[in-house]
């Protein structure tokens, strides 16, 4: 398993610009809800599955595999997966995009998809 990292070509860049690291990791399915969740506190495998709408458990683990790699989540002594001090920089990094997904819910409505 090999997650992508800054300087290394990923999905969209051969140069591996550490903006497109970032997107080809955090666009992978599950991944940016597992570091939404872990923002809550640290998990188990079967409480983060249940915080993740039951995604599977080899989805689950690949994921949670890429992130400890890219050094964002890390494996605690009882077996639970909490943020890094790097995962948790993540986490403020997205809260204006969450503030405006907030303010797009509530200006564009149900209907406005069309």
């Amino acid at each position: 398993m090999t997650a992508p990292r800054p300087g290394r070509a990923v999905r969209g860049s051969q140069t591996g610009r550490p903006l497109m690291a970032a997107l080809d990791l955090l666009g992978r399915r599950w991944t940016l809800r597992i570091l939404w969740e872990l923002r809550r506190g640290p998990a188990g495998p079967r409480e983060l599955r249940d915080r993740c709408d039951s995604m599977s458990p080899s989805v689950l683990y690949q994921r949670l595999g890429e992130l400890i790699e890219a050094g964002l989540v890390a494996k605690d002594e009882a077996d639970r997966y909490a943020l890094t001090p790097l995962g948790a920089a993540l986490g403020e990094a997205i809260d204006p995009l969450d503030r405006w997904s907030r303010r797009w819910a509530t200006e564009a409505g149900p209907e406005a998809g069309g």
